[in-house]
């Protein structure tokens, strides 16, 4: 098929083409990448939890109570004990009245947006949302308009001229690519003036932001004023999966009505309770947190100093902004070459000349970890000319 190699061809003149690299070690502060010990700076294991023994321990126990796999849906015969006592948990953690467990963030995605909206309606969503929520607008046959990013002057003019049966507001909590944090107690407020019912994609949130490390909600102190909070168990969490917290009937609806709920074996019982672990790990071990966000400032601060362009410290993804997408490519090989592993973003990941290093922090760096990254990038920002 020759549109296909003129595609790849086409990718590969544009800088875009992209490759897989190969993990050989455990998400962990170092790590082997391409048969390469690497310093890692790109997991979105936050915590550090991916080796924590207790939650090693506890993936291990349920395999030996519940061998591998599920064996069918959640409605068929995949339905088991630690699965509803993990959404009990999820409930209870994100003060919710239920929970429902998906098996990817990016299928609760989906099957929320499907499930809830319908061609009477409008979905507001924010133009960096994740690919999971555009795709979840693209399957409904509701009119979705986009605002400005973080624009609460752009969300509320279009919110208020756009008239429809039902108005959804939807956005990341924390935004993945830019690391910075949606002004959500605005967009409560904003919704509650226009009747308007809210999701929040707390993906790179649960587990880092909040008292208990709860998410979004919890940062702002919005309690139930959130409609719809989605997150996932396979970041801070270092599990598999995903969820929807809020009220009873929410949940009695997806479970009726979310096709990608209904329709997908369901997630393994080791999982499962590693998850349910990790978020036990999450509630008594708070320094965990204090540490990542220790970590955050000394490595922002450190770039910063060397004259590299960051965006301000929200959370623990730290992009490097580059700009030219073969340039982040080269930034990214040298950084290698030296040790550390820090993937370069570009189109349509992110918008055109916007290509970055999105760095990542987790808590189980050390200050060494740290100041060898720093070194390295000072090496080769300097090296090109870039600082």
């Amino acid at each position: 098929m020759d549109f296909i190699r003129q595609e790849l061809d086409d990718l590969r003149k544009s800088n875009l083409f992209r490759q897989l690299r190969t993990m050989d070690g455990p998400q962990a502060a170092r790590t082997v990448i391409d048969g390469k010990p690497m310093l890692l700076l790109a997991s979105n294991s936050y915590l550090g939890l991916n080796t924590h023994p207790s939650i090693v321990a506890a993936m291990i126990k349920a395999i030996e109570r519940y061998g591998t796999g599920a064996g069918g849906s959640r409605l068929t015969t995949g339905n088991y004990l630690v699965h509803e006592e993990l959404e009990t948990t999820i409930a209870r953690f994100k003060k919710t009245e239920a929970a429902i467990v998906f098996n990817t963030g990016y299928m609760a995605n989906l099957g929320v947006i499907a499930a809830l909206t319908a061609a009477e309606d409008i979905v507001f969503s924010d133009e960096f949302n994740h690919a999971s929520i555009i795709d979840g607008c693209r399957l409904t046959k509701a009119r979705v308009v986009i605002y400005r990013h973080n624009d609460m002057d752009d969300l509320e003019r279009l919110v208020g001229e756009n008239q429809a049966r039902r108005k959804f507001i939807i956005t990341d909590g924390v935004f993945s690519m830019d690391g910075d944090v949606a002004p959500l107690d605005r967009i409560v407020q904003l919704a509650e003036r226009h009747g308007a019912i809210v999701m929040v994609d707390d993906a790179h949130a649960t587990g880092v932001l909040g008292g208990t490390g709860a998410g979004t909600t919890q940062h702002f102190g919005l309690k139930n004023r959130v409609h719809i909070q989605m997150g996932t168990l396979s970041k801070a969490l270092a599990s598999a999966g995903g969820y929807v917290a809020g009220s009873q009937d929410l949940i009695d609806y997806l479970r009726n009505k979310a096709r990608s709920y209904i329709f997908s074996t369901a997630l393994p019982p080791s999982d499962i309770a590693a998850a349910q672990a990790a978020i036990q790990v999450v509630k008594d071990e708070p320094g965990l947190r204090k540490a990542l966000w220790k970590n955050v400032r000394y490595l922002h601060l450190g770039l910063s100093n060397l004259g590299f362009k960051l965006m301000p410290v929200e959370s623990p993804i730290l992009p490097v902004i580059i700009g030219d997408a073969g340039l982040s490519i080269t930034v990214a090989q040298k950084l290698a070459q030296n040790g550390v592993f820090a993937p370069a973003i570009r189109p349509p990941t992110v918008p055109l000349c916007s290509s970055r290093i999105r760095v990542t922090v987790m808590a189980t760096h050390t200050q060494d970890d740290l100041d060898e990254a720093i070194d390295a990038f000072g090496k080769v920002g300097s090296e090109l000319g870039i600082v």
